[in-house]
């Protein structure tokens, strides 16, 4: 790495990847640990008997 420029284009783009990677990482073991207990996986239950309602 002779540039400047280079290194710190390289250490901002490693690091932008890396956080992708370990948000997404952390968010499917946090989603297979709380299966069944999530909003997004009870949703249909509550939505359809709102709408049976009406």
């Amino acid at each position: 790495m002779r540039s400047n420029i280079t290194l710190l284009g390289t250490v901002f783009v490693s690091a932008f990847g890396m956080q992708l990677a370990f948000d997404q990482g952390s968010e499917r073991i946090w989603d297979n640990i709380n299966k069944g207990r999530q909003w997004k996986d009870i949703k249909h239950k509550y939505v359809e008997a709102a709408e049976d309602d009406e």
